[in-house]
């Protein structure tokens, strides 16, 4: 039913516990932003709603523009998140697969930063190759993820739409994973070795569906409980704010569940995955059959390999596409 193994996955996360607080921290205090925000955008609504004649209107769409607010405020930091947050939980949990030492406390964190500015010298160039990888893999589980591939059962299709949906939603911490890849392999040309990752990730897709799907019901399934936990409490701290009980009491708590979700469930989700991706494809190579099917369904698989081929490392190593090593052992698709 799945390739990965919880106990190992909870001792993974212990070992990197310093970096679980820490994202904890950063989510929390994202949190308590959106908060903070949304609070006051609704006493300002309320205030004004009282001069025109309705505070609780003026309020709730006071609430609703701060909470637009924090969100942009988020959409901006999202490059940091990446860098600072998820890259370096990634590092350390990838020298820890690997039977390494890494250190305690706040010197796990420095150390992760330094291993990810090794690989991928500045924030802009992570970014870059995540939201290339993150292209490719929509191209491709589109392309590939139809119920009717997966489930080839007679009228099936009514529910597709739907439950394609829930595939793609599964699938969430596929580019985090690929990053991983990056990182064990200590490449000096991420985007090259991202098109390899994706290669693997393809010629293996079926195997990861499986594990994702799974992992997607568990991860959910935690997000929901914590938001019915947090609910009732947060729906008395918005009733400190004037005029914002209702809908923004919803809305708050959604927020706190994702922010929990960020720092604590996601993180188990993503080490599941890393697991996966390393036992199923330890020892292949990419397949060029597979290459060419994600240069036909992707336009930015193929800028990976433009920007590869551009890319200035610090051994100036030679690209390396799946065509080069097909003499190689390959994993064939079935």
């Amino acid at each position: 039913m799945k390739d990965f193994e919880v106990g190992t996955i909870i001792g993974l996360l212990r070992r990197t516990a310093p970096f679980l607080i820490f994202r904890f921290l950063i989510y929390f205090g994202i949190t308590l932003g959106y908060v903070i925000i949304t609070g006051a955008g609704a006493g300002v609504g309320y205030g004004a709603g009282a001069v025109f004649g309705d505070s609780a209107v003026g309020g709730t769409y006071g609430g609703l523009i701060g909470f637009g607010l924090a969100s942009g405020i988020m959409y901006f930091l999202r490059e940091y998140l990446l860098y600072m947050v998820k890259a370096g939980h990634i590092a350390v949990l990838v020298e820890v697969m690997d039977g390494g030492d890494i250190p305690d406390g706040r010197g796990q964190i420095d150390y992760a930063q330094s291993v990810v500015k090794e690989r991928f010298a500045e924030s802009s160039v992570l970014f870059g190759v995540d939201q290339l990888i993150k292209g490719v893999l929509k191209s491709f589980n589109r392309a590939f993820f139809t119920l009717a591939a997966i489930l080839p059962i007679p009228g099936i299709e009514a529910v597709a739409k739907f439950l394609n949906t829930v595939i793609r939603l599964s699938l969430t911490y596929l580019d985090e994973v690929i990053l991983a890849y990056n990182i064990r392999t200590r490449s000096d040309n991420p985007w090259a070795s991202s098109r390899s990752a994706l290669i693997l990730y393809a010629q293996n897709y079926q195997v990861f569906l499986k594990n994702a799907a799974f992992l997607a019901l568990i991860i959910w399934f935690l997000t929901f409980i914590v938001f019915l936990i947090i609910l009732a409490p947060v729906a008395g701290l918005v009733a400190l704010f004037p005029g914002t009980a209702g809908p923004l009491t919803f809305v708050i708590a959604l927020v706190f569940a994702w922010g929990i979700k960020q720092a604590v469930i996601e993180p188990f989700g993503m080490t599941a995955l890393m697991q996966v991706f390393f036992k199923v494809t330890e020892g292949q190579q990419p397949n060029p059959e597979w290459e060419q099917k994600l240069d036909s369904v992707s336009d930015k698989f193929e800028e990976l390999k433009v920007k590869a081929s551009q890319w200035v490392g610090k051994n100036d190593a030679p690209v390396k596409t799946a065509e080069a090593t097909a003499g190689k052992d390959t994993q064939m698709p079935e």
